[in-house]
């Protein structure tokens, strides 16, 4: 039987999944913010933007769709983050789509700007992309100054829509005043350019491209290891986030180490997606001519986020902490949308694995073979 609880569960995952997947797909923006190092040449350059060029678009629609399943099953999370934070996600959207103006109008006809100027704001998008949302991200950890007032719907005499509105005029912006958040979101910034490199040095025939790719990949795997193991020591010890049976919100010490505690299989996929993303970068960089990395850090990079999404809100944690108000931090169960809803959701949800056999179709098809300085000159070229 189908449980209310199973369902918010279900959610729970999918939603985690799609972010998992997102930041996996960031190697896009990781890979534009190496342009000019990857690519010397102009050759190499575009032979680099035509390989991000064929994949930006999964990205994008990925980030829509997590917003969207975001906003269908947990909306008070939806209406308190993306309207309370509206600054932070504004510039990570703004940088999105000025990704996408600069691929389709860098090498048009009348651009009196210059390809240069769009070069430079897909390698403004490649770092503030990944670093913002990865701050976005940990937030789920760290908390985040809003206040919640459900009271406003059911008010007569002050009745309002709002019933969740940000502490300060900051907007979003005060979480990048956090240590630990910033820690958190260069350690995706550098994981987005490891990504980034290994995919360039799997899709673009170029040796050049890819000797210079495995120099690029120590530069950018060596921060990005010391940063993810340095958040991992400062999650495993921090107070955490819990709620007790009746709802009540409090104060637990180490309690994401309890979460890998308690939920043994979460920990176990997460240990395996760490070594996953630790093979791929190892046989890149000490096996020649071995460009497959990519699909074991890609991988392992979208069970250990997997994971680690699930415990900032299973196991009775509260996964957007408020830092404004204790008792308005949202929990899967106070911010989820009804049953019916869910449950209705669940059963359209049954034919996303179609949907995911079309994309891996689709990415099979565009990258059956390997971008060189033939693609370059092609009319329909980035």
């Amino acid at each position: 039987m189908i449980t209310y609880s199973f369902l918010q569960h279900y959610w729970c995952f999918v939603v985690a999944l799609l972010g998992a997947i997102l930041v996996f797909l960031l190697f896009v923006q990781g890979a534009n913010s190496c342009i000019r190092s990857l690519g010397w040449t102009e050759e190499g350059k575009r032979m680099v933007l035509n390989s991000t060029g064929r994949k930006w678009e999964f990205t994008f629609t990925t980030l829509v769709t997590f917003g969207g399943a975001f906003f269908a099953s947990y909306p008070l999370f939806y209406s308190t983050s993306f309207g309370g934070a509206y600054w932070l996600w504004m510039i990570i959207l703004f940088t999105f789509v000025l990704q996408a103006v600069s691929y389709e109008f860098q090498n048009k006809l009348g651009n009196f700007l210059g390809p240069q100027t769009f070069q430079w704001c897909l390698i403004l998008n490649g770092i503030l992309g990944p670093l913002l949302l990865g701050g976005a991200v940990a937030t789920f950890f760290e908390g985040s100054n809003f206040i919640v007032v459900k009271e406003n719907l059911v008010d007569a005499e002050s009745y309002t829509p709002v019933i969740s509105h940000w502490a300060n005029a900051s907007h979003g912006l005060d979480a990048l005043l956090n240590p630990w958040v910033l820690v958190f979101g260069l350690a995706v910034m550098f994981l987005a350019r490891v990504l980034g490199i290994l995919y360039v040095m799997n899709n673009v025939n170029d040796e050049d491209i890819r000797s210079r790719g495995s120099v690029r990949l120590i530069g950018a795997a060596i921060p990005f290891l010391i940063l993810f193991v340095a958040y991992l020591v400062h999650l495993l010890l921090k107070d955490g986030y819990a709620y007790n049976d009746e709802g009540v919100i409090f104060i637990e010490p180490y309690k994401y180490l309890h979460n890998f505690i308690d939920m043994p299989v979460v920990t176990l996929f997460f240990l395996l997606g760490v070594v996953s993303v630790l093979w791929g970068i190892g046989i890149t960089i000490f096996k020649k001519n071995n460009n497959n990395g990519i699909w074991f850090a890609g991988i392992g990079t979208v069970i250990t986020v997997l994971c680690l999404l699930l415990c900032s809100a299973w196991n009775h944690t509260a996964y957007y902490p408020s830092t404004a108000d204790l008792q308005s931090s949202l929990t899967m169960v106070n911010s989820c949308s009804s049953e019916f809803t869910l449950r209705t959701m669940f059963y359209v949800s049954l034919l996303v694995p179609f949907v995911l056999a079309y994309i891996v179709y689709a990415w099979r098809a565009i990258d059956k073979k390997k971008i060189d300085k033939q693609d370059i000159i092609d009319d329909h070229a980035y």
